[in-house]
């Protein structure tokens, strides 16, 4: 694989932090997200990407997996994504920076059946060129909804993340709706899954935007992908 994935994965192959080391972590990542988010701007083309320039996060998922409301969640307030009832309704790439230290990029939503196919082609244009063109972007953090697990969409996603060599992480969203024993069912299918996706981070994090759950754990994340700190 090539160094865009490889240099994504190396922190995490490190032993797991003690727990002092942890909580500084977890204060670390709340600090980065309680700071300055500012939109810098919408692309619906190649051509209208921002400049390369600090670490780069991506979120993807499926229409209606709540990535909307994740992203608010993250950043501790309602307004930074757009959240609709409607599927697909996102169909740019947004851009954001967080306090100086990363760009945040929310990607279009896939898996839209109704869409017509011209603007599935352009979508996919788009969001391959994004992947394979930004060597900036440490990880694209990609959400499943826990009730439903994997799809074949969310697969073609990992598919199309792996022959970008990105590397990926999914987070499933909504755990909350979902009783212990069947977080735990679809926990372990989707972590055998993922374990034959040469770019695919193997932990997983669970969260619900809803109730906060995991949200400290991915500003972990996160903030490790960060530029330092000056």
């Amino acid at each position: 694989m090539g160094d865009h994935a490889q240099s994504g994965g190396e922190a995490l192959t490190a032993a797991p932090p003690d727990a002092e080391a942890q909580a500084a972590l977890v204060e670390a990542g709340r600090l980065l997200f309680a700071r300055d988010i500012t939109f810098l701007r919408g692309a619906v083309a190649l051509d209208g990407l921002p400049p390369i320039g600090l670490p780069e996060i991506a979120f993807a998922g499926r229409s209606n997996v709540g990535k909307s409301s994740l992203i608010n969640a993250l950043c501790g307030r309602s307004t930074v994504a757009r959240t609709s009832n409607t599927p697909g309704r996102t169909q740019e790439l947004n851009f954001f920076d967080v306090s100086g230290r990363l760009v945040m990029v929310d990607m279009p939503g896939y898996g839209f059946a109704s869409a017509p196919k011209d603007k599935v082609d352009a979508w996919t244009r788009l969001v391959k060129g994004f992947l394979r063109g930004r060597p900036t972007l440490r990880r694209c953090f990609l959400l499943v909804d826990s009730r439903h697990g994997l799809k074949d969409s969310d697969r073609d996603m990992m598919k199309m993340l792996d022959q970008s060599a990105v590397v990926y992480q999914v987070v499933l969203t909504k755990v909350d709706k979902l009783k212990t024993s069947e977080v735990e069912a679809v926990r372990a299918r989707t972590a055998e899954e993922i374990a034959r996706h040469v770019a695919a981070h193997p932990v997983l994090i669970l969260t619900s935007s809803e109730k906060g759950d995991g949200i400290p754990d991915l500003r972990t994340e996160i903030v490790q992908l960060a530029q330092p700190e000056t």
